[in-house]
């Protein structure tokens, strides 16, 4: 399976290609998004790096978002950009909207799940993602973020609006947008080159498995 992903340097906004899929079989795709390390961490302004800060807050409720698209044949999935713009996240750790629960000033790793349907029996937007040889999990070392509640870098800032024709809300002066939503949506619409990567399909790897 090859699968390419199409993102933003700091998620939501990710898209991704996937190749390698049987086309009559039917799979899920999902995301979830995992920590990183145990650390939290704080922003250092005179060295402008990110420092450790002492140990991750409590871990949160987990979460998965389930594309819209599922279910859908391998041929429907490979025929098309999976675009994960429209999941949400939240420091909200009472959240009941289904969104993916984050702690601010944490690091975490995207990861996109390709699942059958003849394993997706326990797959919930509220358990962990479930295993087996009909799950195989995708993630990009490019697509590692920490999150904020307001950019500590006033250029970054700058930059990620002037790229997004849409931001109009923050552009809007008469407006004071602050929170992870206001935040998030600076990104939504800016589509960066693709890079390409490449695995192993389901056909090998049951192969193999079969030996």
């Amino acid at each position: 399976m090859m699968i390419t992903p199409v993102f933003l340097r700091m998620f939501p906004a990710m898209r991704v290609k996937i190749t390698g899929l049987d086309p009559h079989q039917q799979y899920y795709i999902a995301m979830d998004i995992v920590p990183v390390d145990n650390k939290r961490y704080r922003y250092v302004y005179h060295s402008s790096k990110w420092m450790v800060a002492g140990n991750a807050d409590s871990p949160v409720p987990p979460r998965v978002y389930i594309h819209p698209d599922s279910l859908a044949s391998g041929d429907t999935w490979m025929r098309q950009v999976v675009s994960f713009d429209k999941l949400k996240l939240t420091n909200n750790e009472l959240d009941d909207q289904g969104h993916i629960i984050l702690h601010s000033m944490h690091k975490y790793q995207p990861r996109v799940h390709v699942i059958r349907k003849d394993f997706s029996s326990d797959l919930s937007p509220t358990k962990p993602v479930p295993s087996g040889d009909g799950v195989k999990t995708f993630n990009f070392p490019e697509t590692v973020f920490t999150t904020v509640t307001a950019y500590q870098n006033q250029q970054i800032t700058r930059l990620k609006i002037d790229r997004n024709p849409f931001a109009k809300g923050f552009r809007d002066s008469g407006r004071n947008r602050t929170g992870l939503e206001a935040i998030m949506e600076t990104y939504a619409f800016w589509r960066p080159p693709v890079r390409t990567l490449t695995f192993e399909d389901f056909t090998t790897m049951q192969k193999q498995q079969g030996e």
